[in-house]
């Protein structure tokens, strides 16, 4: 009698272990579902990482899918394949670091403005390094904003309505705006694709140096540049 009162505690404890082990299975299995909308920002945020460390050429739909926990048709299913994912980060990028210079530009003196330009260039760098390196590299697919180079032409178009009116108001020839932001903007991004890796000296500095060159020119570079905006850092 008391052996099978052994055996079915025995049982009933087995079962219960059981129960509580397919329970907390379950509530896993809860946690990591997503809805296609964060599964799909996963994907993103996996896959910007991988482009930036290793490029395009050197990231595979499979590890994307490892990282992310999910099979390749998963991936597939969202982006169509490794390009479109690319496609879609690389466009993600462009038009924020696009917000983030035009939206910068709000002071009325023109060489602060070229001040928030620098700075606007160097903070995106600061705050999505990872970003500024999918950009910087050849994009090996067609997005719908284009390049790296066309994003620069998209900021310096910004640039080049300030200027043409700074150039009419000094009796300089308005049509000779576009040439100079297009040379301002690539003088500014040329210089940040190499603090990217050095980040010396610090970033007002850096900023300081760039609209000291661009103001002053050559012949009237101030020894110690300055900045005249609210922002020192």
């Amino acid at each position: 009698m008391i052996g099978g009162v052994a055996t079915d505690s025995n049982t009933s404890g087995n079962k219960d272990r059981a129960a509580r082990a397919a329970g907390s299975a379950a509530r896993r299995t809860r946690r990591v579902r997503m809805t296609g909308k964060e599964r799909r920002e996963q994907l993103l945020d996996i896959g910007r990482a991988l482009f930036a460390e290793r490029g395009f050429e050197g990231t595979s739909v499979e590890e994307i899918a490892a990282k992310a926990g999910v099979s390749k048709p998963v991936v597939y299913e969202h982006f169509g394949g490794k390009e479109g994912l690319y496609a879609v980060v690389v466009d993600r990028e462009m038009r924020r670091l696009l917000d983030m210079v035009t939206g910068a530009l709000t002071a009325g003196h023109p060489r602060e403005l070229l001040e928030q330009a620098a700075f606007a260039l160097l903070d995106y760098i600061d705050a999505y390094t990872d970003g500024f390196r999918i950009l910087v590299r050849d994009s090996p697919v067609a997005q719908s904003t284009g390049t790296f180079a066309s994003l620069i032409s998209d900021i310096a178009t910004q640039v080049e309505d300030i200027l043409g009116l700074e150039f009419k108001a000094r009796g300089f020839d308005p049509k000779l705006a576009p040439l100079y932001a297009q040379a301002l903007v690539g003088m500014v991004a040329l210089t940040g694709q190499w603090w990217l890796d050095v980040r010396r000296p610090k970033k007002a500095e850096v900023a300081a140096h760039l609209v000291n060159l661009a103001w002053h020119g050559l012949d009237g570079l101030e020894p110690k540049p300055r900045l005249i905006g609210h922002r020192k850092s």
